[in-house]
């Protein structure tokens, strides 16, 4: 089993956290999955509010729940996903500093769903 690492373009949605540049908030994110420290769990890393990769935030969370919000509204506490449209989702990660709402297109979070089961599919029910 090897570690899926994917870099996707998002769109903060969130004053606060928006950099300062002149393409509309778009941020590099890491979307990262690796299945020998935790098959069941993805990771986003945002960079920190001042843009600088070496200090960004990260938040672990289930796989299953990324894949329910791309259909659904789904989860609570920390993070939480739901469709946007067609084509689009929001992901809203909460920390003792506030709030980041970050928009992703559908297909780059799709695309790393498909490589993530290609490196460890979902673990199946047991039968009894």
């Amino acid at each position: 089993m090897s570690v899926v690492e994917q870099y996707a373009q998002a769109h903060i949605l969130t004053d606060a956290d928006r950099p300062d540049q002149d393409d509309g908030g778009a941020i590099p994110v890491v979307l990262r999955y690796d299945p020998e420290r935790d098959p069941s769990t993805v990771c986003v890393a945002l960079p920190a509010r001042d843009g600088r990769a070496s200090r960004s935030r990260e938040w672990t969370f289930p796989r299953a729940l990324l894949e329910q919000g791309l259909r659904a509204p789904a989860g609570s506490g920390e993070v939480r996903v739901w469709p946007c449209g067609r084509v689009q989702a929001v992901v809203e990660f909460h920390s003792p500093q506030g709030c980041s709402v970050v928009q992703f297109e559908n297909k780059a979070l799709i695309r790393f769903l498909r490589r993530t089961h290609q490196a460890a599919p979902a673990a199946q029910p047991v039968a009894h």
